[in-house]
């Protein structure tokens, strides 16, 4: 039996959930979200819990099990409480600051380079260099904060760039100078 797929998920009191067939739809105070599992796994709720259990013991549902669960437990905790990934922006000189929607990052290039977050992210610049990416969807906000870092990753011998917040860069020792 899968480690993570047994264990129970609990539904706050403030999260209504609907499942219909192998779609399941959570509503929440920050939002919706809905999403088709695999034919290989079923969810049921019973007072308060959901329980996502498998159909067969075939090698897909055996697989497909733990991350069915998490899927919908990141559904339950992204409409109650919601996720958020800080970034910090370090280097002389860079910068970023929020216009509109648009996230504008000043990291080096000759130009500024602008990054446009998709439907139901938020963007928010702290003392021009912290980044925070929220929102209630886990994998966009993942996906989202890995684009930002992307655009200027960190360098191993200064350490310039866009890293994720208590990320340890590996720095590396670089030329020895002349005697």
């Amino acid at each position: 039996m899968s480690r993570i797929g047994k264990r129970p998920i609990p539904v706050p009191a403030k999260v209504d959930v609907k499942i219909d067939g192998q779609a399941v739809t959570v509503k929440g105070p920050k939002g919706e979200l809905s999403r088709v599992l695999p034919a290989e796994v079923e969810v049921t709720q019973d007072n308060g819990t959901l329980v996502v259990s498998r159909r067969s013991e075939s090698r897909a549902a055996r697989q497909r099990h733990g991350l069915s669960r998490t899927l919908v437990f990141n559904m339950v905790e992204g409409v109650s409480q919601g996720f958020q990934k800080r970034l910090e922006i370090q280097g002389v000189g860079y910068r970023a600051q929020v216009q509109g929607r648009n996230l504008v990052l000043s990291v080096g290039y000759s130009h500024p380079v602008q990054i446009e977050p998709p439907d139901g992210i938020q963007l928010a610049v702290e003392n021009n260099t912290n980044v925070i990416v929220s929102g209630i969807n886990k994998e966009d906000v993942g996906n989202t904060a890995a684009k930002i870092r992307a655009v200027r990753p960190p360098e191993p011998y200064k350490g310039k760039g866009i890293r994720y917040a208590g990320e340890i860069v590996r720095r590396k020792a670089g030329k020895a100078g002349k005697k």
